[in-house]
């Protein structure tokens, strides 16, 4: 349970805080087959839920391959060896530490054109396995993550979802490639009919939007906002999460905390600063440029050309509501977390003193005191953590499938003009 961090004060009686992140991708089986071709090879089911609990410190964990025949053989054998066990109100409980929600991330199709990934989570072992048996006849190779399920659009998805006692929520909403703001629609109603919009209780932001970006769209004020890391490696599980308020630790609960009902809800977001996503502003093939004009911004000014990967930024800018955020009344704080591998100096010898010295990365993000960082690690890096909690780093926007970066605190780039 999430215990690290006061500025969110303490749960109300009954309820406890929980770390959570609903979108992990799994790399390789353990028969090493692919499952997500760009991910890691050791991004297995099992070694996402060791990493989740001994090194994350991630109480809840979505794994959105679970459609895959492959993986279900995987956690079919975890099932019965007891490494994992179902428990009730849903979810899978490894060693008693970290719930895992099996999940499916899929690709459809609108007929009007674009593509759009969405993700639906389920219950049990057995509703997971009927959705990838319904699923094998839309699907050529279920096996592979994220795959297209033809002839299937969003509202369908939807609608097979629910008819299956699970939820679904739009993925990366606002990414240029294969998403519903990002690719296909302005508005959700575009896609969804009344019954479906109310049915999702919520939307996943992506790395290059936060909930300020958001809330200027006028038809979020109903939805909840999550932020998921997106993992395709096991370091960057947690980049992104969210802390709910839970009583504990289930797939019901999770899904009353998403609707806000009964006292369970998103306390807090926690995500990277949208600058330092990879689509987050315009970038202009040709030039191999980020734009850094003002937004919107999809012909490239440099050299007139359209050959461009739009921005989340000027496309939300594009089709907002509003010049500014309008938060509905209950909306979560957001807090901009830099995660440990995009701190500079930090490689992954140094990423394991700290892992080793002081248990989790979130540990290390938002508990540890600053001295201590120093004693293990020395004191520009401590410094660089410092400068990335308060929000003092200058930031590189990123754009056309490439990060952001950090650059440094202002303090050593005004020390870098007198060098």
């Amino acid at each position: 349970m999430f215990k690290h961090s006061t500025h969110l004060g303490g749960a109300p009686e009954g309820f406890n805080f929980y770390v959570v992140d609903l979108h992990i991708h799994i790399g390789r089986t353990t028969t090493d087959r692919p499952v997500k071709i760009t991910a890691a090879r050791d991004l297995t089911f099992e070694n996402i839920a060791i990493e989740c609990t001994e090194r994350k410190g991630i109480d809840i964990v979505g794994i959105i391959d679970c459609a895959s025949p492959a993986v279900i053989e995987d956690i079919r054998k975890l099932l019965e060896s007891g490494e994992m066990v179902e428990q009730p109100g849903g979810g899978l409980r490894y060693r008693d530490r970290t719930t895992i929600l099996l999940a499916a991330e899929m690709e459809v199709g609108e007929t009007e054109g674009g593509t759009s990934h969405h993700i639906s989570y389920f219950c049990d072992f057995h509703q997971i396995c009927a959705f990838s048996d319904t699923l094998s006849q839309f699907v050529t190779n279920l096996d592979l993550s994220s795959q297209r399920c033809r002839g299937m659009s969003a509202q369908d998805l939807w609608r097979l979802t629910d008819s299956i006692g699970g939820f679904m929520i739009p993925a990366h909403a606002f990414t240029p490639h294969k998403s519903v703001y990002g690719n296909c629609v302005a508005r959700l109603s575009e896609m969804f009919d009344d019954m479906a919009l109310r049915g999702i209780p919520s939307i996943e932001l992506g790395l290059s939007a936060d909930t300020f970006l958001a809330d200027r769209l006028g038809e979020l004020c109903s939805k909840t906002l999550v932020s998921n890391s997106d993992a395709h490696s096991l370091p960057k599980i947690g980049r992104e999460y969210n802390i709910l308020q839970l009583k504990e630790a289930t797939f019901d609960e999770v899904r009353k905390a998403l609707r806000g009902e009964s006292g369970r809800r998103i306390v807090a977001n926690y995500g990277m600063d949208p600058k330092l996503g990879k689509y987050h502003r315009t970038y202009c093939l040709d030039c191999d440029r980020v734009e850094e004009s003002p937004p919107p911004v999809f012909t490239c000014p440099r050299c007139g050309g359209g050959k461009v990967i739009r921005g989340v930024l000027d496309r939300i800018v594009e089709i907002q509501d509003y010049d500014e955020p309008r938060p509905p009344p209950g909306r979560p704080p957001y807090f901009y977390q830099v995660p440990l591998q995009f701190v500079p100096k930090v490689g992954s010898v140094t990423l394991n003193k700290l892992l080793n010295r002081f248990g989790t990365e979130m540990a290390v993000l938002h508990q540890t005191p600053v001295e201590e960082i120093a004693q293990v690690v020395g004191q520009q890096i401590a410094e660089h953590l410092h400068a990335a909690r308060e929000g003092r780093m200058q930031l590189q926007a990123g754009g056309g499938g490439k990060y952001g970066k950090m650059i440094g605190s202002e303090k050593e780039k005004q020390m870098s003009l007198f060098a």
